[in-house]
């Protein structure tokens, strides 16, 4: 049985390792010669691809996040796949932290199903969701004390102030709604400790509020590398509070697509110690 989520991130928090791999297969993106090789046959080109990268990373990497929309493009083979590179996931990286980035929101019956999909049946750690339908409707997701629940606060997309930054008020000094949700993430949504939020690399004065009102809150943080997040100011917003919590910021494309060719996974690594050596250095 894998250590609950609170006791992997702590774990990885106390030796300063934040790096988090995304895993987003694309099969245009992959190389040739794997394509070539293996043809129409999706699960055998995908694991040709991703098991390396994980082989290659799983005793330094904090975490790695299989994105849930990329293997359900694939169809039936696709969340074979899935499945597939979970388990390996669990077998050859035990001590890293499987985070499936799902973005999933729905009535409780509806996340029920989430539930079990990625705890029960995937082994995820930790899954990321959507806050629109309130704790109510997310508590299947938060009263699993031994897994992580990332809610989505300030995303990495330029479009993602249309309504995360919109000014609303509780009785108090109006602030944006990223913040207010953060609060909520920080205190009532937290009964058993579980909670973070997702708050994008390509923000970080965004990142630096959210740091103020939940100096402790487990972060995870996207859009470094391809989206041009950047990475310096975002590990100062990051620790701008005096024990600020725990951190995991993603690398997906940077890493995995570094090179189109055959030295693909050479170049994979390289990115990720650079990207690694910096998450370290912050201290």
């Amino acid at each position: 049985m894998r250590p609950p989520f609170r006791k992997l991130l702590a774990f990885h928090h106390a030796r300063h390792n934040r790096a988090c791999v995304g895993l987003d297969p694309v099969t245009e993106r992959l190389p040739e010669s794997l394509r070539a090789r293996h043809g129409d046959d999706l699960r055998a080109l995908w694991r040709a691809f991703l098991f390396p990268v994980v082989e290659c990373l799983a005793a330094r990497a904090a975490a790695f996040k299989p994105n849930w929309a990329f293997f359900l493009a694939g169809g039936l083979d696709g969340m074979s796949a899935l499945g597939e590179l979970c388990n390996y996931l669990h077998q050859r990286a035990p001590e890293a932290l499987l985070v499936l980035d799902m973005k999933v929101g729905d009535i409780q019956s509806t996340n029920q199903g989430y539930v079990r999909h990625a705890f029960d049946h995937l082994g995820a750690d930790a899954v990321t969701v959507h806050p629109y339908l309130g704790s109510e409707a997310l508590e299947p997701f938060l009263s699993r004390a031994d897994r992580g629940v990332f809610v989505l606060g300030r995303t990495s997309n330029p479009g993602g102030a249309e309504l995360q930054a919109l000014e609303v008020s509780d009785g108090g000094a109006p602030e944006p709604l990223y913040l207010h949700l953060a609060r909520r993430v920080a205190g009532p949504w937290n009964l058993h400790g579980n909670t973070g939020l997702v708050v994008g690399a390509t923000t970080p004065e965004p990142l630096r509020r959210v740091r103020a009102v939940a100096p402790a809150l487990p972060l995870l943080i996207p859009g470094v590398g391809a989206q041009g997040g950047d990475l310096d100011g975002t590990l100062r917003a990051a620790f701008s509070v005096e024990g600020a919590g725990p951190i995991l910021v993603n690398q997906s494309s940077g890493i995995l697509y570094a090179d189109p060719g055959s030295a693909w996974l050479s170049a994979a690594e390289r990115v990720y110690s650079t990207f690694d050596a910096s998450l370290r250095a912050a201290g």
